[in-house]
């Protein structure tokens, strides 16, 4: 089995949780391959690195049986740039905090490990949003222009509201005055968007969820659309330039500039085991049903 290992830095006190990670694919006899990127800082923490090959972003490819995420969701969202469209699964081992995406703790990193090696999990497809510029002329992300959680547009340099335009389809949905406005994935539903007062949808949904950010008028709610739909925006304001932002990754832009979002036409490939829920990981996270009633 050969197992792709990528991250970011991490607290000390999770370094001997790495260390058993590391450990326990030594026995399992996993072929194991570190992102250049990521071995000098932990290859401080673990032991015999000499046994683990490198690999760069250029090496990554359909060779490796499965992806190791180690770090929180924002890692989860890089690593899905590391994988693009090449259909290889990724597990998140979390050493951030809240965790949606990347949900393995340090207890539960043995019971992973063995269901990897024994194939005893499932592949959950997680939808995501391509993005396109004045109709699809431009391309202001390159080959990275896809989001698993959600595009943002956001006021830059002032503390002035933008307007942003917003069209479904051709046929005009609103004017947003607002301090921004987000397109949320399913998977995205549990974050920015969720903050902003957005709804929660189940991961395999097939929707967008619409949801302006601070909105001056109080009677605008977030909405949510099927996944088929085009979505275009256009911004307007008092400043020059505004801030896109596809996951963690951001462009400025002018208000010349027309988005245009819609279903990219792959997806990410998550490891589900079967222990793991959707719902049980709401109630977790999120410390639902923490009442005495219960």
């Amino acid at each position: 089995m050969k197992i792709a290992i990528y991250g970011k830095k991490f607290n000390e006190n999770f370094a001997p949780a790495v260390q058993f990670l590391f450990s326990r694919l030594k026995q399992v006899k996993a072929e194991v391959y570190v992102y250049q990127g990521f071995a000098n800082f932990l290859f401080k923490y673990i032991k015999d690195e000499s046994s683990y090959k490198l690999f760069t972003a250029e090496e990554f490819g359909p060779q490796f049986d499965v992806l190791l995420s180690i770090g929180g969701d924002g890692t989860m969202l890089d690593a899905v740039t590391l994988v693009k469209k090449q259909d290889v699964p990724i597990l998140g081992i979390n050493t951030g905090r809240l965790g949606f995406l990347s949900n393995i703790s340090r207890e539960d990193i043995g019971t992973a490990i063995a269901a990897l090696v024994n194939k005893d999990y499932s592949i959950e497809g997680r939808n995501l949003l391509t993005l396109k510029t004045n109709g699809g002329g431009q391309n202001i992300f390159g080959d990275n222009n896809f989001a698993l959680n959600e595009l943002t547009v956001i006021k830059k340099d002032t503390s002035s509201m933008i307007t942003v335009q917003a069209f479904i389809d051709g046929e005009y949905l609103n004017s947003y005055w607002a301090d921004g406005l987000i397109v949320a994935t399913p998977t995205g539903s549990t974050a920015y968007s969720l903050s902003c007062g957005g709804p929660i949808l189940v991961p395999t949904a097939s929707n967008f969820i619409i949801t302006p950010i601070a909105p001056h008028n109080l009677n605008v709610r977030p909405i949510v659309l099927s996944d088929e739909s085009e979505i275009s925006l256009k911004i307007d304001g008092r400043d020059e330039n505004f801030l896109v932002a596809l996951d963690s990754r951001t462009v400025v832009i002018n208000p010349s500039t027309e988005l245009i979002i819609k279903k990219a036409d792959f997806q990410v490939k998550l490891v589900k085991l079967h222990t793991e829920n959707f719902y049980r990981t709401l109630r977790n996270k999120m410390m639902w049903g923490l009442d005495r009633r219960n």
